[in-house]
């Protein structure tokens, strides 16, 4: 019996809590890649080519992502809006088989799950290379 069968469909597992996160994180990632890369065309660095294209390749990972995250939350009648900032907390409001819930994340656990994706992202990146290097 899944999760979803056990609470009667009332609660968001902790799979889809982390997938609400990650929808909610991605766009941030995004942005951040995109203001790196106009940073790196705009410099004289001889590796600039090769930083733009781990860039674009960061990119298109975050873009599937953020699809097929969204894919499977409607999949499972999940629906996030964005909701509220403050200095602090950015807050999201969660629709989920009838119910909503206020969802919060603080500035400093934002910043660690972005950087822990994009570890991921750039791990990805390096096995990849590597793979085709050898």
């Amino acid at each position: 019996m899944s999760n979803l069968e056990k609470n009667g469909g009332n609660m968001l597992s902790v799979e889809e809590r982390t997938m609400v996160r990650d929808l909610i994180l991605l766009p941030y990632i995004d942005t951040m890649v995109s203001k790196s890369m106009k940073e790196i065309q705009n410099s004289s660095n001889v590796l600039s080519r090769a930083y733009l294209l781990a860039g674009r390749y960061v990119q298109k990972r975050v873009v599937q992502d953020v699809y097929r995250l969204r894919q499977e939350l409607k999949r499972r009648n999940v629906k996030v809006i964005e909701d509220t900032q403050d200095d602090f907390i950015t807050y999201n409001i969660i629709h989920f088989r009838g119910y909503q819930e206020r969802f919060g994340m603080t500035r400093d656990v934002m910043r660690t799950e972005i950087s822990l994706r994009l570890t991921s992202y750039t791990a990805d990146l390096g096995s990849t290379l590597q793979d085709n290097l050898i």
